[in-house]
């Protein structure tokens, strides 16, 4: 008798969990079997297929970290706490900022300690100082996770990307040009295939852009890997990894799934809003300027 408890006590935890689940009826199936990878369709040429109309659902365009809701993006103090700006007090909870779990891996973002403190300083300018305001160029991966849908153009021998938010577009070379000529809005994004995954790596950025309306940042050295992975036939699982070394004392990611717009008649619209803020821009110089209160 003490000879087959002893016995017992040497089997195999996961030998044991096999015979308590077939005495239950119960199926064991390993877990990577469980989980099988996505297979897109193809394109011609035999590419997964990433065209469509697609668009993050999160809050991360307010602020790529983790964030309690706020009264506001631009704030000032009151008795009680702080209150919203005076320009941004007529609008109440609609210029409220949402609560935001975050998008950025790890939580918060390794800035220098002088860049956080350019950080900070561009929070607290928001109103003047964030280029979505002046409806400046998106950068990337900013033009990603805006609130706006974004098409995804795929052929064999050529992908592009059209964003609705101020008409902005991105060819994707499928075969390296070699550096950039100028440093721009969008940068140079040069792409290749990884099995299922499109990876696009984007440089020669100007520093012009943020990743939010936080004030988070970067310099004309920001260096994206991005990554797209068709997860199912809706979803594209979009990873991107951000190195900048004059701002951040190591590379750090972010991830989020993308979503396909599902209206019969979805299309990208005109939202050029570059001629909505020509009062904004250039409204004081007019012969007559219109009243700012």
């Amino acid at each position: 008798m003490r000879a087959l408890r002893n016995s017992q006590a040497t089997i195999p935890h996961t030998i044991k969990t096999v015979a308590v689940a077939l005495l239950l009826g119960v199926a064991v199936i390993p877990a990577g079997a469980q989980a099988q990878a996505y297979r897109a369709p193809r394109v011609a040429g035999g590419k997964p297929d990433l065209n469509g109309i697609w668009q993050a659902l999160n809050e991360a365009n307010y602020d790529i970290e983790t964030h309690e809701a706020r009264p506001a993006l631009a704030l000032r103090p009151g008795p009680y706490g702080a209150v919203p700006a005076a320009p941004l007090l007529a609008l109440g909870a609609v210029g409220a900022v949402p609560p935001g779990l975050g998008v950025v891996e790890g939580g918060v973002l390794p800035y220098k300690p002088e860049a956080l403190a350019k950080k900070k300083q561009n929070q607290e300018n928001w109103l003047t100082s964030d280029p979505e305001i002046k409806c400046y160029l998106p950068g990337v991966p900013r033009a990603t996770y805006m609130p706006y849908p974004f098409q995804i153009l795929e052929s064999a021998s050529a992908i592009t990307f059209v964003y609705e938010y101020a008409g902005a577009v991105r060819n994707v070379f499928l075969k390296d040009p070699g550096p950039a000529p100028v440093d721009s809005w969008m940068g140079q994004s040069v792409g290749h295939w990884e099995g299922e995954t499109l990876v696009v790596d984007v440089k020669g950025f100007n520093d012009q852009s943020w990743f939010d309306r936080a004030g988070n940042f970067h310099s004309e050295a920001l260096h994206v890997i991005e990554r797209y992975t068709r997860a199912s036939p809706d979803v594209i699982s979009y990873e991107a990894t951000i190195e900048d070394p004059q701002v951040f004392s190591h590379s750090w990611k972010m991830t989020m799934p993308l979503y396909r717009r599902q209206e019969k008649n979805a299309q990208l619209l005109d939202f050029k809003c570059v001629e909505f803020v020509e009062e904004l821009l250039y409204g004081q110089w007019r012969k007559k300027p219109l009243s700012r209160q």
